[in-house]
């Protein structure tokens, strides 16, 4: 983190990011005497409404982060700004966006929990976006430009207030990971929310605090149950009443409805919400020898995973990975659940190449759907289909050399083309991906 200070002395001079929360009603102009330079300007958290003309200034700009401030309008004058790729505005007061304010490069656009009813046309021109994140927003639709995105790979419009689901993004060739739970037109949830055991909070004892993700944080427990056992677990605790992917109760109840399998981590119970106690999930404590597979995308990546230098797997771990997966994955469409966020940083795996046994987690994203609406439900289950490939891709591209020349291997690189082909409605079910997995070991 930046300072004022720092900044007008002259010390940020040649720096490529700046970030500052410092309680700024306007961007200080000594910002603008670093236009050779920044790329990245962070000013989450600040209370601005507004940007200056100047802001076209910083011919560099490459990502813009105005979250947490008390923008009611997203500024025009950014439309101007030629290089701007990522743009992030979670949690302002945003109602409208002029056709003009979208600059034709963007990438990654955030959205999230402001008040927006629509958005412009002109986000069809937006021919690069890959990643758009309107989740707690007020839309009544999308507008059918939209299409017109074709990278677009990444979609969050849960909890807004649409009444169809827009059907056109069944043809979106590389939609991968779709988030729409909240909606009106959603399927009725209140069957599940009280087949879950609930767990006073005073039996809970938090300890350590195990990750963090998009929708809440989570930690070691220890839960005293009404026996006097003493169990421990892992607590989940959602951050607030909106996340960037959708609502926790929508989480919860997906949860639920998923079910026991092998591969997915044992949910235990609710919290019972008391005073200011915060919503959250009791889950089985994963083994401290499971590790995270891959890590978030990066502002590079946009969609896509990252993992360390030098990762490497072999065929037996990428085959049981992949077996793993689409079978949880076979099990949640079946029963109406779209994940929503098909990851290998949602993925964990045993720190054994003898014992992978991967258990897939994060419901954040999930949308429970109506089985009974044939041509969508075909259609979502072909969305995933395409996370499941992308995911296949990034596990491939990490193969260990010697197993790069067996025929299991181009085997799988045929199937992550067969469910990443553009024409979503030809790639194949889940159901149908276990079945080439099980041909091809």
């Amino acid at each position: 983190m930046h300072t004022l200070e720092q900044l007008k002395s002259g010390e940020l001079q040649g720096s490529k990011l700046v970030k500052m929360k410092c309680g700024l009603t306007t961007i200080p102009k000594e910002i603008f005497d670093l236009s050779n330079s920044l790329e990245i300007l962070d000013l989450t958290g600040n209370n601005l409404s507004d940007l200056p003309n100047d802001i076209i200034n910083l011919t560099k700009l490459k990502i813009l982060f105005l979250s947490d401030n008390n923008f009611t309008a997203f500024p025009e004058v950014l439309g101007k700004c030629s290089q701007l790729e990522m743009i992030g505005f979670k949690n302002n007061q945003i109602q409208f966006i002029s056709e003009y304010a979208l600059p034709i490069k963007t990438r990654w656009l955030i959205l999230t929990n402001n008040q927006l009813e629509s958005l412009p046309a002109s986000i069809g021109k937006c021919h690069r976006m890959q990643k758009l994140m309107l989740a707690g927003n007020q839309l009544k639709s999308l507008p059918v430009e939209l299409a017109n995105c074709k990278n677009l790979g990444l979609l969050r419009i849960s909890a807004n207030s649409l009444t169809s689901f827009p059907d056109w993004l069944l043809s979106m060739p590389k939609l991968s990971w779709l988030a729409f739970s909240g909606n009106p037109f959603c399927k009725d949830l209140n069957e599940y929310t009280t087949s879950l055991e609930f767990i006073e909070w005073n039996n809970l004892t938090i300890e350590e605090k195990l990750g963090e993700g998009a929708s809440g944080v989570i930690w070691k427990a220890i839960w005293n149950n009404e026996t006097n056992q003493q169990t421990p677990v892992a607590v989940k605790i959602f951050k607030g009443a909106m996340t960037s992917d959708g609502l926790p109760d929508d989480e919860m109840n997906a949860c639920i409805l998923a079910g026991s399998h092998p591969n997915l981590v044992n949910v235990l119970g609710k919290i019972k919400e008391n005073g200011d106690n915060k919503k959250g999930l009791v889950l089985s404590l994963i083994p401290p020898h499971f590790k995270i597979l891959g890590h978030t995308p990066s502002f590079e990546s946009c969609t896509r995973d990252v993992f360390q230098s030098g990762t490497t797997f072999s065929l037996n771990t990428i085959l049981e990975i992949a077996k793993s997966i689409a079978s949880v994955a076979a099990q949640l469409h079946a029963k109406g659940i779209n994940h929503g966020d098909l990851y290998a940083h949602n993925i964990l795996i045993h720190d054994s190449e003898e014992e992978v046994h991967p258990l897939l987690s994060d419901f954040g994203a999930a949308t429970i759907y109506n089985k009974e609406y044939r041509k969508i439900s075909c259609g979502l289950e072909r969305i995933e289909v395409s996370a499941f490939g992308c995911l296949l891709e990034d596990l491939l591209t990490h193969i260990e050399k010697e197993d790069a020349q067996k025929e299991v291997f181009h085997s799988l690189i045929n199937l992550h083309n067969t469910c990443l082909q553009e024409d979503v409605m030809q790639r194949p079910s889940f159901d149908e991906i276990l079945r080439l997995l099980e041909i091809s070991s």
